[in-house]
């Protein structure tokens, strides 16, 4: 947790209303900081269901390959999160310290073991003490409660300077259903199917192989299309829980037109917490959106939208507000998908600085740099040559962000 509170950090934060089925509460465990909240515990009522995503490293962290084992049984009574360690690269210690933090959860809350997941973030390659779950299980297992949600989402931050946190309500058929998310991450933040750690919980009745189906496809548009520093986390999860607690009839079908307005809602609130971690990116001081029209289809767009995005040359000029939209045309000559440079156009804002091939011949350098004084900036790229289209998320590259990463295990 950073000192620091993010230039580009929410002036408020939303009003987190109880999702039937939902107890949360936060302890502090001494895994690895001291006087603040390290752990949290979500529990959730005997029948919930639950779907994940992970990260694709081949490194992934004890407690990734703890969820993704238990993934199949598709019930879920405990998620139990802890920051300050990543129980990654830990070997036989990380497999014995899931076994024994999942116990712990199993046995206070009488449940089964596939219905424990777990979730750490931090620092990569120190065995994390799961011992000491042992002096805050049964008391996060009694304070448990279902407004406890702001403290839950800073319990699980690491170098953040903010919580982040979404909410909508939706109609489900005739029923009001609730969702509500929580996420970390500002480091160690590139799209590879997760990229961070997040948590959204639902009182609606949807079954786990739905549920599934909804996560992976709104993960492509929220937190696959983020990048803070193109670094994939060994940990990066995303787990959506069902409770079915507002009674609605179950959902079985991910094509029922009574799901369209969840759909829309999930997809919202998982963009929302994908742009505050980019808002939240280590030292960063400029949101930029990087939208690639004209590509020969929409994976080749992001492609060129990701090489653009994680370009440090790109990300410095932005920290430095110049409109170097020579750097732009690099980052899409080397992206290795299709382009034309005698077709490329570029923008700054609304700001046309380049146009087949060369400099736009209106271009203004004050014009430009008035755009990069912005907090926050969209560049837009037309390669002219197809019909494929797509868009990410970036921050730029500052002094702080190597400071932070400098003194990162110090």
């Amino acid at each position: 947790m950073s000192g620091q509170l993010s230039p580009l950090a929410p002036s408020s934060y939303p009003s987190m209303p109880p999702v039937a089925g939902v107890r949360l509460a936060t302890a502090a465990a001494g895994i690895k900081y001291e006087g603040r909240s390290d752990v949290t515990l979500a529990i959730l009522d005997e029948g919930t269901q639950i779907a994940g995503v992970f990260t694709k490293s081949m490194c992934s962290s004890a407690p990734v390959d703890w969820c993704k084992h238990n993934l199949d049984h598709g019930k879920v009574r405990a998620i139990l999160i802890n920051s300050g360690n990543a129980n990654a690269f830990t070997g036989k210690k990380g497999q014995e310290s899931v076994s024994l933090s999942a116990r712990m959860v199993m046995e206070a809350l009488g449940c089964h073991e596939e219905e424990v997941y777990l979730a750490s973030t931090g620092v990569i390659g120190e065995p994390l003490p799961a011992d000491r779950f042992a002096n805050v299980i049964e008391g996060l297992v009694r304070l448990a409660s279902d407004s406890h949600w702001r403290q839950s989402a800073e319990a699980i931050m690491t170098t953040d300077t903010f919580p982040k946190m979404a909410t909508r309500q939706i109609m489900l058929g005739d029923k009001t259903v609730t969702l509500n998310g929580i996420a970390k991450g500002a480091g160690m933040i590139a799209p590879d199917m997760a990229t961070m750690l997040g948590f959204l919980f639902t009182d609606a009745a949807i079954a786990a192989p739905v549920l599934q189906q909804l996560l992976s496809n709104c993960v492509t548009g929220s937190f696959n299309a983020i990048t803070v520093d193109s670094d994939t986390s060994t940990s990066d999860t995303v787990l959506l829980a069902a409770t079915g607690k507002s009674n609605n009839e179950l959902i079985t079908d991910i094509d029922d037109p009574r799901l369209e307005g969840f759909k829309l809602s999930l997809q919202d609130v998982m963009r929302e917490l994908a742009h505050m971690i980019v808002r939240d990116g280590e030292g960063a001081t400029k949101f930029v959106e990087v939208q690639v029209t004209g590509a020969i289809d929409s994976n080749s767009a992001k492609k060129i939208g990701l090489s653009i995005a994680n370009s440090p040359l790109v990300k410095t000029a932005i920290a430095g507000e110049d409109a170097n939209w020579g750097r732009v045309v690099m980052a899409v000559g080397k992206a290795g998908e299709p382009a034309d440079r005698d077709k490329l156009a570029i923008w700054f804002g609304d700001i046309r600085v380049a146009v087949e091939g060369e400099r736009d011949p209106d271009y203004s350098e004050e014009e430009a740099s008035l755009v990069m004084k912005n907090k926050e900036i969209l560049l837009k790229v037309d390669l002219g040559i197809g019909e494929g289209s797509n868009t990410v998320w970036t921050c730029d590259l500052t002094k702080e962000y190597v400071a932070i990463n400098g003194d990162y295990r110090s």
